[in-house]
């Protein structure tokens, strides 16, 4: 246990310099070229620090481990936007780019749909998984070149601006990149292995490990990642780091664990008929609080993050089978949800009409 307890520290440490290495260097690169750091965090950091959930799900899919594979992907969705999009809020205001409320986070959502659809019949097979693994191939060349668009169009700015970056020790920036994503793997792994046998002595069941401990354990890099991102003033890498690892979880780890899998990703009905359901509820709550404003307010970020504090505990009681299980769901479902839902939409209604009032000049 202690040698365990020691593994869990170690990686811990590592995650944190992984991601000051990687996000130094991602924002180095994004001022070297020209490319708006938000792509940067959408795809190059977004889709670095979800490697250790495509490590965990292949692994756990080939040797047919259904419950862990497909309950990374989904509890690190969960985590991600609740979680670290909270904390990440909480330490500052996030910026909020037009280009995540018009495609990115409408991407997720649907991404999160086309998860539960293909999940109905109890199984994500092969078919499914080249599906959802072509779309990351989409939506990384959408990425690309949306980056260079952008890229050409600020080519004069950049021409005048300060280009110090640019002319010093160029190769040191991918080091940086590169030194932080091995040093994020590793982290990951050692805290996620101490943790499930952790998990595993209490006699939690394979799906709880992947919703919970392993989801959060993979998400660590991410978790890190942003909050220093937040710290060091990179909104827009904080912002598309979650969004990008959301839509790369679903699309790239899924589809490949799914094609990996010997005989496909099995479906739990808890998840069907409740995880993957909450999973699609926060993607779609994202998108009503990233409209109202420009930045995710730090009072949104401490209602995201109280939701996951509610979602864990409801797991957590569900798998300990607690007598209060029932009262605290209803409770859930009848009060929180709706009061929520409904100040999201007064949230919603109002911006939209303040907006018409400034588009009538009132």
């Amino acid at each position: 246990m202690i040698m365990t307890l020691l593994m869990l520290a170690v990686g811990l440490v590592l995650l944190t310099a992984g991601a000051e290495s990687l996000v130094r260097g991602a924002s180095n690169i994004a001022t070297r070229l020209g490319i708006p750091s938000l792509i940067v965090g959408l795809t190059i950091v977004a889709f670095g620090t979800s490697a250790p959930e495509m490590a965990v799900s292949v692994a756990a899919a080939w040797s047919d481990q259904a419950d862990i594979a497909l309950g990374n992907v989904v509890g690190s969705n969960i985590f991600n936007v609740l979680f670290i999009l909270g904390l990440s809020a909480l330490v500052v205001p996030l910026a909020i780019g037009s280009q995540l409320i018009r495609v990115d986070v409408p991407l997720m959502i649907g991404a999160s749909i086309l998860v539960l659809l293909f999940a109905l019949d109890g199984h994500i097979g092969r078919i499914d998984g080249a599906i959802l693994f072509a779309g990351i191939i989409l939506y990384t060349g959408f990425q690309i070149r949306q980056g260079l668009r952008e890229r050409t169009s600020a080519a004069d700015r950049a021409d005048a601006g300060d280009t110090s970056l640019s002319s010093t020790h160029w190769w040191i920036d991918p080091l940086w990149v590169l030194g932080g994503l091995v040093i994020l793997v590793i982290g990951s792994r050692l805290l996620v292995t101490s943790a499930v046998s952790i998990a595993q002595a209490l006699g939690v069941s394979e799906l709880v490990i992947g919703l919970t401990i392993v989801a959060a354990g993979t998400s660590l890099p991410e978790l890190a990642t942003s909050v220093v991102a937040s710290i060091r003033g990179e909104r827009d890498i904080a912002v598309g780091n979650v969004v990008g690892s959301n839509v790369f979880n679903l699309l790239a780890v899924l589809g490949l664990a799914s094609l990996v899998s010997p005989s496909g990703i099995a479906v739990a009905q808890q998840a069907l008929q409740f995880d993957i359901p909450v999973m699609i509820a926060v993607a779609v709550a994202c998108l009503p609080i990233f409209v109202t404003g420009r930045e995710i307010a730090r009072w949104e970020g401490g209602l995201f993050f109280a939701y996951y504090l509610a979602y864990t505990a409801y797991v957590v009681m569900a798998a300990m089978h607690h007598t209060a299980l029932d009262l605290y769901g209803t409770a859930m479902l009848w009060f929180v949800l709706p009061l929520t839902g409904i100040t999201l939409a007064v949230l919603f209604a109002r911006h939209h009409v303040n907006g018409r009032r400034k588009a009538n000049g009132g």
